[in-house]
């Protein structure tokens, strides 16, 4: 892992605990998932032999060190959001993210030491029940809120490195075009000694293409000697611009010179770092020589809830023993001595009275309870919401559709770092047009990277194709129950002259099979690539075909209920259910359903629609039903003939006759109600191209059902028993009930 400024990572972290020796200062609060966290909360470390110490934890004086409060904010947003998901409970529900929390002390040294604690190639501790341990992290997946080198950019160089925060390439830019807005042509660069403030020079001194009037670098270790030569440089150049690409720190130190030795009359160019820091923020310090700069900052944006969560914090709710940076901030907030016990050694500086733990937030102003500029800030927040949002992805995997090979999911009770990265990555990672460009730009939403991210390629498309598995097995089945069908048509028509066919108007029964081949035939119009006729089609063709169907079989209900009542004396119904008035049944049922498909498809036809998620490599090609009203109620109202359907039949199961087909009926449509009952929650539920799959099922299988139930008894008595298929053995049963 690299790092190109010191307050910049957050990081996912796996921990596990292994005893050691003495902590580095950290900051703890346990969690099933741990988030680490750096940041630059004091600008000056001291160092001994063994190991570098932030000054205040190591007791040294004030002098020694300064506090910096803008980027303690950053520390408390990041607790912020950590406690802010933990409490809702919606985001991560039975999950609690936990955090570790560095202070990188603004050096390169102390920064490394803490990130390399982080991911376990160094010595990282911690304290847990009260005894020392020492962690052993695996490999981090690092967020960064504040590093904006544009280097990071080279996803070849850097592959798990992301950040929220926008690249210097976009800065230099608006600053060059600043430069030449103004016709400046005499201009000097001075920028911090780091990855951030040489490359963001060299790309502003490459892309303004003029003369530098001065260009040097702030060491690091901020040398009185060497920042003096510093300013006497730039005030021998006679430049009256100056860019300064450099952090807070190291800004602060060239100011503090300039002031002493009253560098007046120069137009400072502010890199985002310090363009919004303290620096700027403290106008009676740096007035006289910061008047007039000019600089660019990243957005602003409101976090409900901060500044409330800021104001409260204080040391008689937070324990100071397990907060090494509580005294620190605390005491330099209120200019006096937080007294405790350390190490059986009592904390007070000289000089300062004692800090009473009552003291208020509320009555002091700066930049740490300043919420109306939050902008690190809010980077801070959304690398923290990043990261759980990728948890939650990860945790809701479904198994057959997850992103790693064999579209395998991760394992949800033991998620590693490599894991995270991938889904955070799947969310847009975007393409470089080629290996050396600085920034990706986004695919459209149609269009994936390609494996090399050089290309936007077109997705894959997705839907219930003629050519892939499921779709020919479907197509198969449906030829198949077609095929049955047509042979139950030729056996009927062979023995249109037996009794069992003559049974119950014939006529209606060829007309059922003629609807059921067309039900197993509609089904062929779900599978293929959706278009607007096939769309509109498919749905039309599917809810005729069927009411047809059903009402074939309503006809033939009635016709065999109002038989067994003719045969008692005195009755004369059938007259009233002739032929005749049988077509005009199975007409006015199915005319009502024609137009109610009229309307469907004046008013809002089904049409083809494309789902694009970005976080997937494919386009699902579906049929949008255009109306969810018509559609439901063209199913409803094929439900509402089924179901009358079944009761008529139920009525009529337990009616004479050695051949009842009433009982038949009642078998198959409860077959029918079960399969489209079935269908409705199922169809709801499914993704993309299965809500197909689940509404062609559901065609076939009550379509079988219907084929089944009512035609394969006679078939079987037409072929294998025809001495039962004779008028006298059918009436022989109605004769006994009779006598």
């Amino acid at each position: 892992m690299l790092f190109t400024s010191y307050s910049v990572v957050l990081c996912f972290v796996q921990c596990k605990i292994i005893p050691g020796s003495m902590p580095l200062p950290v900051l703890r609060k346990k969690g099933d998932i741990i988030l680490g966290g750096l940041f630059s909360l004091h600008d000056t470390v001291a160092e001994d032999s063994h190991a570098l110490f932030c000054s205040k934890f190591k007791l040294l004086q004030p002098s020694s060190s300064r506090f910096n409060f803008r980027t303690f904010r950053w520390m408390q947003t990041m607790i912020f959001a950590v406690e802010e998901i933990n409490k809702a409970g919606q985001l991560l529900p039975n999950i609690t993210l936990g955090y570790h929390i560095y202070d990188s002390c603004s050096t390169p040294h102390q920064a490394l030491k803490a990130a390399m604690e982080l991911m376990g190639a160094g010595e990282s501790y911690g304290l847990r029940d009260g005894t020392q341990s020492k962690d052993s992290c695996n490999w981090t997946v690092p967020v960064s809120y504040f590093s904006s080198c544009a280097c990071l950019s080279d996803k070849k160089e850097f592959p798990a490195f992301l950040r929220t925060m926008p690249s210097d390439f976009f800065q230099v830019n608006a600053l060059v075009q600043l430069v030449k807005h103004f016709g400046w042509t005499w201009v000097g660069v001075i920028a911090g000694d780091d990855d951030y403030g040489r490359q963001g020079a060299q790309l502003f001194v490459r892309k303004l293409g003029a003369c530098i009037a001065v260009h040097e670098i702030i060491p690091k270790n901020r040398a009185q000697t060497a920042i003096s030569s510093i300013v006497s440089k730039t005030h021998l150049s006679g430049a009256q611009v100056i860019l300064v690409f450099a952090v807070e720190q190291d800004a602060a130190a060239l100011f503090d010179e300039a002031l002493r030795v009253g560098l007046f009359g120069i137009h400072w160019l502010a890199s985002e770092a310090w363009s919004t820091a303290a620096v700027l923020s403290s106008p009676k310090k740096y007035h006289h020589i910061l008047q007039g700069s000019m600089g660019f900052a990243i957005r602003k944006a409101q976090i409900p809830g901060l500044q409330d969560f800021l104001l409260h914090f204080n040391p008689t709710t937070t324990d100071a023993l397990n907060d090494p940076f509580l005294i620190s901030f605390w005491e330099e907030m209120f200019q006096c001595s937080l007294s405790v016990q350390i190490d059986g050694q009592e904390n007070n500086v000289e000089g300062k009275p004692l800090c009473s733990g009552a003291e208020e937030l509320q009555n002091v102003t700066n930049i740490y309870s300043d919420v109306s500029q939050l902008r690190i800030s809010y980077n801070v927040y959304k690398a923290v919401y990043a990261i759980a949002h990728a948890l939650k992805a990860m945790r809701s995997c479904v198994k057959g559709k997850g992103p790693f090979p064999l579209q395998a999911c991760p394992d949800k009770d033991n998620i590693q770092p490599w894991q995270v990265i991938s889904y955070m990555r799947s969310n847009s990672g975007q393409i470089n047009k080629n290996s050396n460009a600085i920034e990706c730009m986004r695919c459209l939403p149609e269009f994936w990277s390609s494996a090399d991210r050089t290309a936007c390629i077109p997705k894959e498309e997705e839907f219930l194709s003629f050519c892939d598995i499921m779709g020919i097995t479907l197509m198969v089945i449906s030829l198949i129950g077609f095929f049955f069908t047509c042979v139950v048509v030729f056996i009927f028509r062979c023995h249109r002259a037996t009794p069992i066919v003559r049974a119950n108007n014939s006529e209606l029964s060829f007309l059922l099979l003629f609807s059921l081949t067309l039900c197993f035939l509609c089904s062929l119009t779900f599978i293929g690539r959706p278009s607007e006729w096939s769309c509109m089609l498919r749905h039309t063709a599917f809810a005729i075909t069927f009411v047809l169907c059903i009402s074939c079989i309503l006809g033939k209900t009635v016709v065999v209920l109002m038989a067994f009542k003719a045969t008692l004396p005195g009755r004369n119904v059938m007259k009233w259910f002739g032929p005749a008035q049988q077509r005009a049944i199975i007409i006015c049922c199915t005319l009502v359903q024609v137009i109610l498909c009229t309307v469907w498809l004046l008013v809002a036809p089904p049409s083809p629609r494309q789902l694009m998620p970005r976080e997937s490599a494919i386009v699902i090609l579906l049929c949008d039903e255009g109306s969810g009203v018509a559609f439901a109620l063209v199913l409803g109202y094929i439900g509402l003939l089924a179901g009358l359907c079944l009761v008529l039949a139920f009525l009529a199961r337990k009616l004479p006759g050695n051949f009842n087909e009433a009982r038949l009926i009642t078998f198959s449509m409860l077959i029918f109600c079960a399969v489209w009952l079935a269908f409705v929650p199922a169809y709801i539920s499914s993704p993309g191209k299965y809500a197909t799959v689940t509404e062609v099922f559901a065609i076939l299988a009550s379509s079988y059902g219907l084929l089944g139930c009512i035609f394969a008894p006679k078939c079987y008595i037409i072929l294998l028993r025809p001495k039962k298929n004779t008028k006298k053995h059918l009436m022989s049963k109605v004769s006994s009930d009779k006598f």
